[in-house]
């Protein structure tokens, strides 16, 4: 069974929402919520997620093939911003780029109308917390001691620590700009070192402030009961390798928190020509590097969704369990 690999535990909390564990993601893919492979397998939704933008994406998913093909077509004229009839890898990463920060400003714009209703200047801890964890105070001590109430108190206090990373000023209140780090910290350079200590806590289970080999396995991988060490599928036995030779930089069994650093924010690393590259690799038929809207329409399930591939990635996803 596959973990999620690419999520920390952090809040994107809608108002009256009650916190979920799963609504957010680790610097390494922060184009999508999906992964990018899932049990070796490639996962579409996360190219829809990067190319069109996690809401877009669903829409999409909504569409009749025909329509969705459609609406790709007009895309395409859009991204070809020089109008010469193809799409180069450097249109590909700006219209990437551009659909992320789209989602991030819809995204911070949709929560801070929601925690600032009369349009203040300031949201203040005391609000955010109220409004997503004010629940809490009607828990009696019994509840908040189990594990659902722990779970909860830990959520507010991981909020409460990202928050002061976001708080520029540290006047204890956030402004658009700060509340936008704090939704989105892989979106912002300086908010990397919370996100590094987030997605340490996740993993290291021991609590010993590192994370061993097999945290790092346990993080993506969990054996069905019964299964010994030689039924491990091949990319398991690949990301032991990379453990060992690549993010064990020092060679001492651990991967410590610069280490860590390193594994999920890697510098110099562009998500967007990444992604970018990927998508001209899976849709360039005649290997030119760059696509025509024939290529990208031919591969259009890769770019975009519809009701047919939403339907079939459903039933992907139940021949899985």
């Amino acid at each position: 069974m596959l973990i999620t690999l690419y999520t920390v535990l952090a809040i994107t909390a809608v108002f009256a929402g009650v916190p979920n564990q799963d609504e957010s993601k680790r610097m390494m893919d922060h184009l999508s919520d999906a992964e990018h492979y899932r049990n070796e397998h490639h996962n579409k939704q996360f190219d829809h997620d990067a190319f069109l933008g996690e809401d877009q994406a669903k829409t999409f998913d909504q569409l009749s093939p025909e329509e969705s093909k459609r609406r790709l077509g007009i895309i395409v004229d859009k991204i070809d911003s020089d109008s010469d009839g193809f799409v180069s890898l450097v249109e590909l990463k700006d219209w990437i780029r551009y659909t992320q920060k789209r989602y991030i400003e819809e995204d911070v714009e949709r929560h801070w109308k929601q925690h600032s209703p009369n349009h203040d200047d300031l949201i203040p801890w005391e609000t955010y917390k109220k409004n997503v964890y004010g629940f809490m105070e009607d828990m009696t001590n019994n509840e908040l001691r189990n594990a659902e109430g722990a779970t909860y108190t830990n959520l507010m206090k991981r909020d409460r620590r990202r928050w002061h990373y976001a708080d520029g000023d540290q006047d204890d209140a956030l402004n658009r700009t700060e509340f936008g780090w704090f939704l989105h910290p892989e979106d912002h350079s300086g908010m990397r070192d919370v996100v590094v200590l987030e997605t340490m806590e996740d993993i290291d289970k021991d609590k010993d402030g590192k994370v061993s080999l097999e945290e790092y396995i346990g993080d993506m991988y969990k054996p069905e009961e019964g299964d010994v060490a030689e039924d491990e599928p091949d990319w398991v036995k690949q990301e032991r390798e990379q453990f060992t030779g690549y993010r064990d930089t020092n060679k001492d069994g651990y991967m410590d928190e610069r280490e860590v650093k390193e594994w999920i924010a890697p510098p110099e690393f562009d998500h967007a020509e990444a992604e970018a590259r990927h998508l001209v690799f899976e849709a360039d038929s005649d290997a030119d590097e760059k696509l025509t809207k024939d290529e990208i329409l031919d591969k259009y399930d890769l770019f975009v969704g519809s009701q047919a591939t939403d339907f079939g990635e459903a039933l992907a996803r139940h021949d899985e369990f």
